[in-house]
């Protein structure tokens, strides 16, 4: 965690946040916060290869190993 360039910190109910300075300003994420921001980024990659209008609807499957939580 020393080498990481954010730090994680738990909030007022105990859960982790993600504390990073974005433009000179301290902003402070969830995890799933994060998880929607990176899924969101993959399907506008997704419709941009597919050559798909942004907005529309693009059905995709995604997967996560059977030990994810390991």
């Amino acid at each position: 965690m020393k080498l990481w360039p954010f730090k994680v910190e738990e909030n007022k109910d105990g859960n982790p946040v993600v504390v990073v300075n974005l433009k000179n300003e301290e902003k402070k994420f969830l995890p799933e916060q994060l998880s929607a921001m990176i899924l969101e980024n993959l399907k506008n990659l997704a419709c941009e290869y597919l050559q798909i209008q942004k907005g529309s609807k693009l059905n995709a499957v995604i997967t996560v190993p059977a030990y994810f939580n390991d």
